[in-house]
């Protein structure tokens, strides 16, 4: 290698060492002492000795402990699957639809995350909350109720708020891929004697599947690891997998058990993601 190869290598190496080194310290760093952790043993009053205890990752598989494992997933999909229902006619209608007031649109989808989780938790439980909440007035006022509902600290609850926060998360990958979409392609099939629906599936569809698994990833690791939407929406009635490592850190104490299930959680996310990629990719490409 030349004097010229070996100075463009160091100027790489000097671009990509304060990215290196920000990851080692707060990503790869507290991944590893959780790891570790996972393998101690949590003292009576707190605190931690490590050692080799691998019946830490036995008591997850505790009946208790996988129903509350199998609600977090059972949640996680189902808003992803909602988020996608409802999102990808949103960004199919700003991108083909949305005209000169596109930007807009988006912008008014962006807005959201302008405020904080936390705040927008709060406000729907200033709507669901209580009978003199405003879901439950207009519901009334509407007649499509005599008496006020329970609608705070239920499941169903969760959904809306977890739906309301990810929905963003999964219309803009979808709309960055529909605006990649070549219209020749559209008009070739329907020259050659396809309906519009059969086109959308056939074409449009297909070739938005970039945008679909982006945004299916995007909003299920987060909704799979969610705790301050269950925490204020659902109470204890709905306890999701981020609660349960919440209160062993936090209240019981228990940081090797819940450094665990932080690494369960980790590894099944993972899994969970890279059959869904291998197994829906690997589909509509060969489709294509």
């Amino acid at each position: 290698m030349g004097k010229e190869g070996r100075g463009w290598t160091l100027r790489l190496a000097g671009l990509l060492s304060p990215v290196t080194v920000w990851l080692g310290l707060f990503f790869l760093v507290p991944l590893l002492l959780i790891l570790a952790y996972s393998f101690g043993t949590s003292g009576v009053y707190g605190g931690i000795t490590l050692g080799f205890n691998p019946s830490n990752y036995f008591k997850v598989f505790d009946p208790l402990y996988l129903e509350i494992i199998v609600r977090t997933f059972v949640i996680a999909l189902l808003n992803t699957f909602l988020c996608f229902l409802i999102g990808y006619p949103l960004a199919y209608f700003i991108t083909f639809k949305g005209g000169r007031h596109k930007h807009t649109l988006i912008l008014l989808v962006m807005i959201p995350f302008w405020t904080s989780l936390l705040l927008r938790a709060y406000a729907w439980i200033v709507i669901l909350g209580g009978d003199n909440g405003i879901a439950n007035r207009v519901l009334q006022f509407l007649h499509i109720t005599d008496h006020p509902l329970i609608l705070i600290f239920t499941p169903q609850a969760v959904a809306i708020g977890m739906l309301y926060s990810y929905l963003p998360f999964m219309i803009l990958p979808l709309y960055a891929a529909l605006e990649k979409f070549d219209w020749r392609l559209k008009e070739a099939a329907q020259d050659l004697g396809a309906s519009r629906w059969h086109t959308f599936w056939r074409v449009t569809f297909p070739l938005s599947m970039p945008g679909v698994i982006a945004g299916s990833i995007l909003v299920f690791i987060p909704s799979a690891g969610e705790f301050v939407i269950p925490n204020l929406l659902g109470g204890a009635r709905t306890v999701l997998i981020g609660n349960l490592i919440q209160q062993q850190f936090l209240e019981a104490r228990d940081w090797a058990f819940g450094s665990a299930l932080a690494v369960m959680l980790a590894v099944l996310l993972v899994g969970a993601i890279m059959f869904y990629v291998r197994r829906v990719g690997t589909e509509k490409l060969e489709e294509v």
